[in-house]
């Protein structure tokens, strides 16, 4: 029930957030992560607004590219895609960077995906990112996020 509160919470808030935004957020800052041979270049979402927001109102992505979401404690991470254009997966990720499970998102549903165990981290990418490059559940990518002691 705690879980269902909190998302509630951070829907509403997204939504008033959301509705303020016109644009993408294209700013933010930037992270580089290894996802095996593959470099992934991250935009960083760690304050409540810049997670409401998300991807949202991206019309194009490098393949490359993708956001990562910094919670401040582990929890059970929920997203949707209301006004996210693009179909994202989203991956659940440990604090030691390992997948914990990957969710295919379609744009502009309000179908909620969730992880299946407690995160602080969750990475979008396009839709399929992962499954093209054979990584599931139990991957490990790594970069500054998942560095012990983090």
């Amino acid at each position: 029930m705690k879980i269902w509160i909190r998302f509630w919470v951070w829907a509403c808030l997204g939504l008033a957030s959301a509705q303020a935004q016109e644009g993408p957020q294209l700013d933010l800052m930037r992270v580089k992560l290894q996802a095996g041979m593959y470099q992934i270049d991250a935009q960083v979402a760690q304050t409540p607004q810049q997670r409401a927001i998300g991807l949202m109102n991206r019309r194009e992505m490098p393949a490359h590219e993708g956001m990562l979401f910094i919670f401040e404690q582990p929890s059970i991470q929920c997203f949707w895609m209301k006004n996210t254009l693009l179909p994202l997966t989203a991956a659940f990720v440990a604090d030691d960077g390992t997948i914990v499970n990957l969710a295919d998102m379609a744009p502009q549903s309000t179908q909620s995906h969730c992880a299946t165990k407690p995160v602080r981290f969750v990475l979008e990418m396009h839709q399929g990112w992962f499954a093209k490059k054979n990584m599931t559940a139990g991957f490990k990518l790594s970069g500054p996020p998942f560095t012990p002691g983090k």
